[in-house]
């Protein structure tokens, strides 16, 4: 029987609750489609730091990369100051192990509410792809003259043509994997950030060259905003810098029902890959059993996907699609009808 290696990261808040029921589903889909699932749980997160002041260590780095992928709940503490985890923990673990791609379906469950009139599941079908190491998220920059009148400071948007391209290139395989309407649409401000933009545009037009099976098209990113929300049909795939992808990927989860339902992975084709709901650690949840966790499981069901488990990771994603037409009444938390482990639960039993 084939095993996963798989680290658990179940972090701050709610995370380790819809976490929880992740593992849950993975687990019975384990038994009905005959693969097991080692699992190794890091206590990464808030009160790790707050207890020892570490973030990560040295043995910590080396365990995760022996994984060949991990479940993340989610990363936040209100005692600690922002950016120290955020910094410290998850952008650390994507630029060591070089998740330069961050994949955010889009999709629209029937049965869920959007706040867009008069679409559906049809017109909410689509895939963005993030650059996931470069771009202003490098922290390259620094202050002048720090604390006065005359302060300055510097932050700098880091494109390289290896890590544009490579991103551009998943991109293209994966519309064509997809094969829905065979499409990728670049996302950028050509009109401004004209010397990234360029690497950008020129690289996407060049690598086109080579899929003529795809069509290409480009937009802004207040014109890609404002066609998401007008028209969301209009897209397949779009890919993007780190900047707009993250921003343009939180429009979308509110597109699609609310982060209750977003999941994303952070990916390394080559390497170690991280799958977690985009949804923050909701502290004022914790311990009430009422947190959605259907984030968790749709990020374990991309998880299944990517390790090549294609029939338990259909099976999970048809059984999201069964509990919330049928049974969940809302994506809110406290108002699903249902606790958390119940809908951990449900969706096992469909399996």
């Amino acid at each position: 029987m084939k095993k996963y290696n798989i680290g658990v990261i179940p972090g701050d808040g709610t995370g380790p609750e819809v976490v929880a029921e992740s593992v849950k589903v993975i687990k019975a889909a384990s038994g009905k489609f005959g693969f097991g699932v080692d699992l190794e749980y890091f206590d990464f997160g808030g009160d790790r730091y707050l207890k020892t002041g570490v973030l990560l260590s040295d043995e910590d780095m080396a365990k995760f990369g022996l994984k060949q992928a991990v479940l993340l709940g989610a990363i936040g503490h209100p005692d600690v100051k922002p950016g120290i985890l955020e910094k410290g923990i998850l952008l650390n673990l994507r630029f060591t192990f070089d998740q330069y791609i961050n994949l955010r379906p889009v999709m629209l469950y029937d049965g869920v509410d959007t706040p867009l009139k008069d679409k559906g599941p049809d017109d909410i079908d689509f895939a963005v792809i993030r650059e996931n190491t470069e771009g202003l998220y490098t922290g390259s920059g620094g202050f002048f003259k720090k604390g006065t009148a005359d302060e300055i400071a510097i932050q700098e948007s880091v494109n390289t043509r290896k890590g544009v391209e490579r991103c551009l290139r998943f991109a293209f395989e994966y519309t064509r994997k997809r094969n829905k309407k065979n499409k990728l649409t670049l996302c950028g401000k050509t009109n401004v950030l004209t010397y990234a933009s360029d690497l950008w545009e020129r690289t996407f037009y060049e690598i086109a060259e080579e899929y003529p099976d795809i069509t290409t098209d480009y937009a802004h990113v207040d014109a890609t905003c404002m066609w998401m929300v007008k028209n969301p049909e209009f897209f397949d795939v779009i890919v993007t810098d780190n900047l707009f992808g993250d921003i343009i990927t939180d429009l979308g989860a509110v597109l699609q029902g609310g982060m209750g339902v977003a999941a994303g992975g952070n990916i390394n084709p080559e390497g170690v890959s991280m799958y977690e709901p985009i949804g923050g650690s909701a502290p004022k949840y914790t311990g009430l059993n009422v947190i959605n966790p259907l984030a968790a499981i749709a990020a374990g069901q991309m998880m299944l996907e990517q390790l090549g488990e294609d029939k338990a990771a259909a099976a999970i994603d048809n059984a999201i699609k069964k509990a919330v037409s049928a049974d969940i009444k809302s994506m809110s938390a406290g108002k699903m009808g249902y606790s958390t482990t119940e809908i951990g639960d449900l969706i096992a039993s469909y399996l």
